[in-house]
Order: structure tokens, then C-alpha cells, then sequence
């Protein structure tokens, strides 16, 4: 058996998960059986994965990393996504300890959440054929179609869209902290071309500030929908969606620009393109599960398009925390917005016609 200490390094974010911390956890369910291995999976930007292995099975242990304050959302969101299993949708409900909670907290006030093992792979867009992207788009649809009516409770919708006022100082704070580098390397002169090149943008487009989302196309979101979230069971061009995994940002927000922001990863080429036939495949099938008409989806592309023009977390990232974690991401995502403003009418057909 490995022991725990050397499985799990500690991070910036979490302390190591010791073999005396695993054994109470799993203390708290019933007939879990003995730990056997204990080995990491993910190290995702807002929390912690196990592949825990004992003498019953294997099982996922999550470790949520926003503490146990936020132990009764969790909770409202396990039932949410437990529901949706029970509506037929691929969920993989938490696995409830010996008084019926789906959550537990260590002695050191964290929480974790325990999950059957599912194999499976993720998948990028580029990787799928189009029946498979029509799949997914019909797959997010049930999804939006069925949170309606799994009676999870109602919360506050806001969605705002960005002051190009705010952005252009966030751009003018973001060039002062590049400049100011003493060793600048290639990282550095990309991010001051394309801050320099955004500012010049958003004072060509600023008049295209979105109008606020109308009542009617706002609905639940699974918040997060993106290929390191959804697990394919193996094969090649008839693989199946598997599970849909992480709903901590399960939330109100307008519906389409999921799957807008959704298909904007899924389809992403490294040079900052859009694969617009694999969105048109995928979109049509979104359009047609979700039951969403045209023009909810041309609300949803222009306040994506206008939400990307005016981010930068990923710099801010960088050069506010010192977090470079994201920075891989960043030359494609910031080429994206350049050649979506250059091609926006494709773009837009893509996901309405």
C-alpha cells in the first residue's frame, strides 16, 4: 500500500491528504471496506481529486477547497445533480456517509465529497466527429431542459455586462505591471501586444455594449461545461458522454451563453480559431434540445463575444497573483477574441443558422 504522505504533494491551496485523515474520512461511510491506495487525479484550479482504492472498490474523493462554510451548497448542488441522474442524465451523485450527508468535514475543518469511479477519458472538440459534436449539443440541452424541472431552488439571476470604462483601466494597471518586469520574456511582450491590441478594439466596438439579458432566457446552468468535465466512455467516433462531471458552479444565468462559452473551448484551435462545423453541428443540436429560438442564441454569441473583448483573468492571473497556472491557455484565448471580432457574422451564423 502507498503511503498517503508521498501519493499527495501539498500545494499552495491544500495540505497534504495524510493516511490517518483518509481513514477517518472513509470511517464515515458504511461497509467502504479498507483503504488500499490513495493516489491524485486532478489538480484543477478550484479543487483537489483522489482516486481512492479499498478492499469494496474505487471510489473519487473530492476535495472542495471553498471549506466548510460552504458545506450546505454543496449539498444543495449534490441533490440537484442526483436528481438529474434520477431524470436520466449522466451524473455521478456523491455517495451519502452513515447519517446522510454528502459531504464530510475533517477534523481540520475541510470538506470532501466521495463518488463511485467511473472510467472514461476527456476529450477535446477536435477529437470528435460530428455526430458526436451534434451529441454533446443535444446532450447540454437535456441538460438546461431537465435542471428546469428537477425543482432544485430558485436563486438570483445577474448577469451584467462589462464597462468598457472598468476595462480600459484594468488595461492600463495590467501594461504598468508587464512594463515594469525586470526580465520580460516571451510571455510578456505576447500579453503587452495583445493588451495594447484589445484597448484598440474596445474603443472601435465600445458602442456594442450588450442590452440586459431578457427574464425569459434565463434558466440553470451546469456553470462549468467544458471537456475536462465530461468523461467519454472508450472508443473512437461513437463514444458516448459517460458523466457529466463538476457542478459547484451549478447556478441561474442565461442559458445559450453556455453553450456558447461551451463551444468556444470545445472547439478552439491552438492557432485561436473556431472550428465553425463542428459549432454549427453542435449548436443546431443544442438549439433543437434546449428548444431555444434564434435569437436567444445571437443575444447569447454577441454578450459572449463582448465578455471575452473585455477579459483578462487570465493576466490577471499572472501578474496580480503570480499564478501562472493558466498561461498555457492564454495565447490561443486571446487570439480568439481578434479573429471573432474580424469574423463575427461567421461566427454568429455558425451558432443561429
Amino acid at each position: 500500500m502507498r503511503p498517503y504522505d508521498a501519493a499527495v504533494q501539498p500545494s499552495s491551496l491544500s495540505r497534504p491528504l495524510t493516511q490517518g485523515t483518509l481513514d477517518v474520512l472513509l470511517g464515515r461511510y458504511a461497509d467502504m471496506g479498507d483503504p488500499v491506495a490513495c493516489e491524485p487525479v486532478s489538480h484543477g484550479l478550484l479543487n483537489r481529486g483522489y482516486r481512492v482504492t479499498t478492499t469494496r472498490g474505487r471510489y473519487f474523493l473530492k476535495h472542495h477547497l471553498d471549506g466548510q462554510a460552504a458545506r450546505a451548497r454543496i449539498e444543495c448542488r449534490h441533490r440537484a445533480a442526483a436528481r438529474l441522474g434520477e431524470l436520466g442524465l449522466p451524473v455521478v451523485p456523491a455517495v451519502p456517509d452513515a447519517e446522510g450527508r454528502s459531504v464530510v468535514v475533517a477534523a481540520d475543518g475541510r470538506c470532501f465529497a466521495l463518488h463511485p469511479w467511473i472510467e472514461g477519458g476527456h476529450r477535446h472538440g477536435s477529437e470528435l466527429s460530428l455526430t458526436q459534436c451534434a451529441g454533446l449539443g443535444t446532450l447540454l440541452g437535456r441538460v438546461h431542459t431537465r435542471l428546469a424541472r428537477a425543482g432544485v431552488p430558485k436563486a438570483p439571476r445577474g448577469a451584467v455586462s462589462a464597462d468598457p470604462a472598468a476595462t480600459y483601466e484594468t488595461i492600463g494597471a495590467l501594461l504598468e505591471r508587464v512594463r515594469a518586469r525586470r526580465r520580460r520574456d516571451s510571455f510578456d511582450e505576447l500579453a503587452e501586444h495583445r493588451l495594447t491590441e484589445r484597448r484598440a478594439l474596445l474603443r472601435h466596438h465600445a458602442r456594442e455594449r450588450p442590452d440586459a439579458v431578457q427574464d425569459r432566457f434565463y434558466g440553470w446552468v451546469h456553470g462549468d461545461f467544458h471537456p475536462l468535465n465530461l468523461l467519454y466512455a472508450p472508443g473512437g467516433a461513437t463514444a458516448r458522454v459517460v458523466a457529466i462531471l463538476d457542478w459547484d458552479r451549478l447556478g441561474v444565468q442565461p442559458r445559450a451563453e453556455e453553450a456558447v462559452r461551451g463551444a468556444a473551448i470545445f472547439f478552439l484551435r491552438p492557432g485561436g480559431t473556431l472550428d465553425l462545423r463542428r459549432v454549427r453541428a453542435f449548436a443546431r443540436a443544442y438549439r433543437g434540445g434546449a428548444r431555444a429560438p434564434r435569437e436567444e442564441l445571437a443575444a447569447a454569441v454577441h454578450r459572449v463575444w463582448w465578455e471575452r473583448l473585455n477579459d483578462f483573468w487570465m493576466l490577471r492571473w499572472r501578474y496580480e497573483r503570480s499564478d501562472g497556472r493558466v498561461d498555457v491557455q492564454f495565447p490561443a484565448a486571446a487570439a480568439l477574441v481578434v479573429w471573432w471580432t474580424a469574423h463575427y457574422e461567421a461566427v454568429r451564423a455558425a451558432f443561429c443558422d
